[in-house]
């Protein structure tokens, strides 16, 4: 228990020391780098990053269509550079055979991947992103072979209406920003994009590479006098988004991650997830007081460059009122499309953990503040129903923002167990039995194969829900935390959605915590353990 404790402080004290976040590296937003600012620092570790991740089969990333964006982007990207390189990229010979070779291995499977007829899974811009990689890959095969098609049911029409949008100067939505490198040169049209006081545009280092390299002829070299000098303000941002890319990639050893800074997000997920769990925490008071400051009106982004959004609105105020801090959750109510919560306004598609986290803080704070019942009851009643009837026949749900469906089980369950209705009670049961019934032969549970992240959730599940009765359930707690216990963290798989997958390192590490907490603080399973 102790070193559950001390890790617990150290992840939190990591909060502080790494104020952007933890996140795993990119290799959709990596390929783009590549392209885009060859003459970044870790230029040469961003390309020896894309050899060292491709597959045997050629192809990058997870499957069921996962794969699809990073094999995309890195094809393209070892295309420019054996461009610059070599000039060509169809003979695997020279002193750069490498980058070719694993080019034409690329190039076989994509078709393959394009032509498979499946849906693509619902990640953020897929619908822009793919055309565009496309496109700039035929334009590298013009003349060299076939081009590549697009998936069934995509066409160029969205990319050239969002395209024509950002010539045209207008102002954008925030959201657009965190993939304006699908702007191509239409990002010089961007007149109303500016860097955040940090440098980032849409907090992407994709983005913000491809606003820099729109806007200059050739490197940028950040002037630190600039401001002094009394340039002007597109120099400044000029200088800032430089500075900032520097940091990225020095921080990360060449390769970036896909969205950077994640400081709200990580923070609330993180202290919801120690805390729920019954892990005493020492916070530091200047880290709640930021995260009270960071909750406005309009509710709070997951970083700097983002839109505020209705999922870290809502986790961040569950931590805080977890924590002794309740903050008002008024701001959630701006994302009420009278059935459920969207994400953002404009989402197209809707998520059950949005909403579950939604119905976790207004629960949350009814009862730390009890005479707003009157005011957030109902609402809450109503979540409870739409996220009933998003359950899976088995008993699971799946989830827009997370590849497992681990994560979005153990987010509606818990939820609903907390903060549902006596209605709601036959949905977190057929919760539990599905996660027992789904548990791996060496006590683990995962999607693909087992992890510790998703092991994590499963636990969470069975260990903090009222609907324990099954028999079955102290043993399996107990072999998951078996596996928990001897599991390497550094090999946990990307499964959170973005453009592309990525970890957020702190806040699986806390999950995992929690999970193991809890498993040695039930008396059923603490008993199993030592035996």
């Amino acid at each position: 228990m102790n070193d559950i404790a001390s890790a617990a402080r150290e992840l939190v004290d990591g909060l502080m020391a790494r104020p952007w976040g933890q996140v795993t590296a990119s290799v959709y937003e990596t390929g783009r780098l590549v392209t885009l600012v060859p003459w970044l620092t870790g230029h040469a570790e961003r390309v020896d990053y894309l050899l060292r991740t491709q597959r045997p089969d050629g192809a990058w990333g997870p499957p069921d269509g996962y794969d699809l964006v990073p094999t995309l982007s890195a094809v393209e990207a070892l295309m420019s550079e054996c461009r610059r390189t070599s000039g060509a990229f169809d003979t695997p010979t020279g002193p750069r055979a490498d980058l070719s070779a694993a080019v034409l291995r690329g190039l076989e499977i994509l078709p393959v991947r394009l032509g498979a007829g499946h849906p693509l899974p619902d990640m953020p811009a897929v619908e822009l992103i793919v055309p565009f990689l496309v496109s700039l890959i035929n334009e590298h095969l013009t003349g060299l072979g076939a081009p590549l098609p697009l998936p069934q049911g995509m066409d160029h029409s969205r990319l050239e209406a969002v395209r024509g949008w950002i010539a045209s100067g207008a102002k954008l939505p925030e959201k657009l920003l965190h993939a304006l490198e699908i702007a191509g040169p239409a990002a010089r049209g961007a007149h109303a994009v500016r860097p955040t006081p940090i440098g980032t545009v849409g907090a992407s280092p994709a983005a913000t590479a491809a606003w820099l390299a729109a806007i200059q002829d050739g490197p940028v070299h950040a002037d630190l006098t600039a401001e002094a000098s009394g340039a002007g303000e597109t120099t400044l941002g000029a200088a800032a988004a430089r500075l900032h890319l520097e940091a990225v990639a020095r921080r990360h050893g060449g390769p970036v991650p896909v969205g950077l800074p994640i400081t709200v997000f990580e923070r609330g997920w993180v202290l919801s997830w120690l805390a729920r769990a019954g892990i005493e925490l020492d916070v530091p008071p200047e880290m709640i007081a930021d995260l009270r400051a960071a909750i406005g009106p309009a509710g709070t982004p997951a970083g700097a460059g983002l839109p505020a959004d209705a999922d870290t609105t809502s986790v961040a105020l569950y931590a805080l009122a977890m924590l002794g801090a309740p903050h008002e959750p008024g701001s959630l109510l701006a994302f009420d499309l009278g059935t459920h919560f969207c994400t953002w306004q404009g989402e197209d598609g809707h998520s059950p953990t949005v909403n579950a986290h939604v119905l976790d803080a207004l629960g949350k704070y009814v009862e730390r503040r009890p005479a707003a019942g009157d005011r957030y009851r109902p609402v809450m009643a109503r979540l409870g129903g739409w996220l009933a009837s998003r359950q899976r026949a088995d008993g699971a749900w799946d989830d827009r923002w997370h590849a497992s469906p681990y994560y979005a089980t153990a987010s509606c369950a818990l939820a609903l167990d907390d903060y549902g209705s006596p209605e709601n009670a036959g949905s977190v049961r057929r919760a539990v039995a599905w996660v027992l019934d789904t548990q791996r032969p060496d006590g683990s549970w995962g999607r693909w194969e087992g992890t510790p992240e998703e092991s994590a959730y499963a636990l969470q599940t069975l260990l903090l829900t009222r609907a324990g009765d099954d028999p079955r359930l102290a043993r399996a707690a107990a072999e998951g935390y078996r596996f928990l216990r001897g599991a390497d963290l550094d090999s946990q798989p990307a499964l959170w959605h973005d453009k592309d997958l990525y970890s957020p390192r702190a806040v699986v590490r806390a999950a995992v915590l929690a999970s193991l907490h809890l498993a040695e603080c039930d008396q059923r399973v603490s008993i199993l353990i030592r035996s």
